[in-house]
């Protein structure tokens, strides 16, 4: 029933062209959001879509990232509709309207166009993967005001109308079938009216998420907030939990309890980095020392240690062997080394 509009397996590109790739099309399909992918991680996507009797069904799934509907682009476009997802893989985190909630596989939710919101995907080790419906507010005959009130608020698809709806969704994305033209306001009534029931169903059950959960949500955060200024030589402990209006302590506290320090997680987010530009041919004239320096190693030899260190071998034996041998320039003085 859904059909094929983006799939990352099939595009001979670049990872950051196959990022715009799917930028362009959740965009078509969906809504426009900023998104923030690493670049270095390896970007796997897919999308299936179809409009069913005034609803668009999206089936997606995607590697980790965060999404966002910012104020500016609400007052660029405005469809007006209610999101309602279904969470099939991985571990997401949604906020809007003042909630936050840590979504499930088997877990809804609903969420506004037309206010900012803010998702956050976890998809280690694998792919995150959710059917969204989009519906017309104006097909939904409840009072606005209600509906916000449990927006981006978790609810457990596994009992009552959630399961009938959860099933419904993941039949339409599941379903390889044929359908005749007639059939679809067919099955647009039906999926309209689960939604509307199952929204009036718990449209009083709005609650706050528990510590635990903005926790989590902060640090999610703050890992992505590091990994876009990894470039950033002022990049340090104090410069993130400066940013995120917490204290050096609360900071050390949160990695802490990961299992992880601050320093360790920025060192190993620039070595991945830096292996990703080892590796990558059309970097293959720039100088080892130089891609090293790019990502907040200055000292050649140094870069070359850590990065043994961490990865069992020197870096620019790692290049010869990602690339064959090709290289654009002979080893400078200082770099054989590496």
């Amino acid at each position: 029933m859904l059909e094929y509009v983006f799939d990352s397996r099939d595009l001979d590109l670049p990872a950051s062209e196959r990022i715009d790739a799917w930028r362009d099309a959740t965009a078509s399909a969906l809504i426009p959001n900023e998104l923030s992918i690493d670049p270095a991680a390896e970007f796997r996507a897919s999308l299936r879509s179809a409009e069913i009797g005034g609803a668009y069904v999206n089936a997606l799934s995607y590697t980790s990232m965060v999404s966002r509907r910012t104020p500016a682009l609400i007052r660029r476009s405005d469809p007006e509709m209610y999101a309602v997802a279904l969470i099939r893989g991985g571990r997401q985190v949604i906020f809007q309207d003042g909630r936050e909630s840590v979504l499930k596989p088997g877990d809804l939710v609903v969420y506004s166009t037309s206010h900012p919101y803010e998702a956050v995907v976890d998809a280690r080790p694998s792919t995150c993967g959710s059917v969204v419906v989009q519906v017309p507010r104006a097909a939904v005959p409840l009072p606005q005001d209600g509906v916000h009130r449990i927006s981006a608020a978790r609810i457990p698809g596994r009992d009552g109308i959630g399961r009938l709806l959860a099933g419904f969704l993941t039949t339409l994305a599941d379903d390889a079938g044929t359908y005749r033209p007639a059939d679809s306001p067919r099955l647009g009534g039906v999926l309209n009216g689960l939604i509307t029931e199952w929204l009036a169903h718990h449209v009083d059950a709005a609650g706050r998420s528990p510590a635990e959960t903005r926790e989590h949500t902060r640090f999610l955060l703050i890992q992505d907030f590091i990994r876009r200024n990894l470039d950033d030589p002022g990049l340090s402990p104090t410069a993130v939990a400066a940013a995120h209006h917490i204290s050096l302590r609360t900071l050390h506290r949160l990695f802490r309890s990961h299992g992880s320090t601050v320093t360790s997680y920025i060192r190993r987010q620039r070595l991945d980095r830096a292996r990703s530009d080892l590796a990558d041919p059309r970097l293959a004239a720039r100088p080892v020392h130089a891609i090293g320096a790019r990502w907040g190693f200055p000292g050649g030899a140094g870069f070359s240690r850590v990065f043994r260190t961490e990865f069992g071998i020197p870096p620019g034996d790692y290049r010869r062997q990602r690339l064959g041998g090709r290289s654009g320039t002979p080893p400078r003085q200082g770099d054989a080394a590496c």
